[in-house]
């Protein structure tokens, strides 16, 4: 699967997935034009301040993105999706928003050949207020704790199932389930919506999820973190939860599809990848951050292990974990 891409970009592999490091652009012509399933990435965010992992300034930002999305969509099946997470920010000096998550949206769908599937908006509730200047000093403007998730496609129908990820009932809707003639009358809404008298009598296993995913990022003491901090390397600063690449591997994807991160940082789609079947490609820029994402497969390995086999991939030693015995649990199908 990974056999053109030259031993120069690889980091380690895994069972199921490969880490590379270099430029997604440049490592993308060695996949084969029509061959991903699906990708998911979280790129720098066009944030005001220079951050260590590298982010684009707001005036470049929409094009510098647009060649990545060129990249992505040869190699993307006419039945796949890019799933984008992009945070939002302000105009400098002014407290007032950068329109360049929007312009990313109309520049990938007017210039570039994508289809808006759905318009997804994580909500990280944990969120610190920010930027000071306005929410916390001055006080006038709210704490932004959303991003925009654009779900695109190449096609009006790219694989999806719904019924992956479905969400547990209301306590409410439990309760209708249980006796349906007893809270509802068969009849039109004023909505116009017409609930008809089998409603309520198929237990579907759990309620359709909606756009707005709402996910806590508070995880400051995970076996990476703790083990970044022994190795006294720097962790990844900009790191998105699990349950966030999982939702849409699990949605967009079958166990044995290519999923690829094109910005894959700490590499957190790829252990999601690994513990749902899905083969995995990720490619970051920066050799440490990509070394030390193999910390989040080597949970059972000694601290002295990780640190040997750390090192080398530090030294552009190319490292085979699928040969360590190293085991990651699948924990959905």
């Amino acid at each position: 699967m990974f056999s053109k891409i030259p031993k120069r970009f690889k980091v380690y592999k895994t069972r199921l997935g490969l880490q590379v490091c270099g430029d997604s652009r440049e490592v993308l012509k060695y996949l084969e034009k029509d061959s991903v399933d699906l990708i998911v990435t979280s790129p720098p965010f066009a944030l005001l301040r220079q951050k260590s992992y590298g982010n684009e300034n707001q005036e470049q930002y929409v094009d510098w993105l647009a060649d990545f999305g060129i990249a992505a969509h040869r190699v993307l099946k006419e039945t796949g999706s890019f799933v984008l997470d992009l945070g939002g920010a302000y105009k400098k000096g002014k407290p007032i928003r950068s329109l360049h998550n929007f312009r990313v949206l109309l520049k990938f769908c007017d210039e570039l050949g994508y289809k808006l599937a759905e318009e997804f908006y994580w909500y990280n509730p944990a969120k610190l207020p920010s930027p000071i200047e306005w929410v916390n000093k001055r006080k006038i403007r709210a704490k932004d704790s959303v991003n925009t998730v654009w779900w695109f496609s190449k096609s009006d129908f790219p694989k999806s199932d719904i019924t992956k990820v479905l969400v547990p009932y209301s306590e409410r809707m439990k309760t209708l389930l249980k006796d349906p003639k007893k809270f509802y009358r068969p009849k039109a809404r004023p909505s116009g919506h017409d609930i008809g008298k089998n409603f309520g009598k198929n237990n579907n296993g759990g309620a359709i999820p909606s756009n707005l995913l709402s996910i806590p990022n508070t995880n400051s003491n995970c076996h990476y973190l703790r083990t970044c901090k022994r190795l006294e390397r720097k962790s990844h600063p900009a790191r998105f939860p699990e349950q966030l690449p999982t939702f849409f591997i699990k949605y967009l994807s079958d166990p044995g599809d290519l999923v690829v991160d094109i910005f894959s940082g700490s590499n957190t789609t790829g252990i999601a990848c690994e513990k749902l079947g899905r083969n995995w490609l990720s490619i970051d820029s920066k050799l440490d951050y990509a070394s030390l994402s193999a910390v989040r497969f080597m949970e059972e390995c000694s601290f002295e292990k990780i640190k040997e086999v750390i090192e080398k991939m530090e030294n552009k030693h190319f490292i085979q974990m699928d040969k360590l015995s190293l085991q990651v649990p699948a924990l959905f199908s």
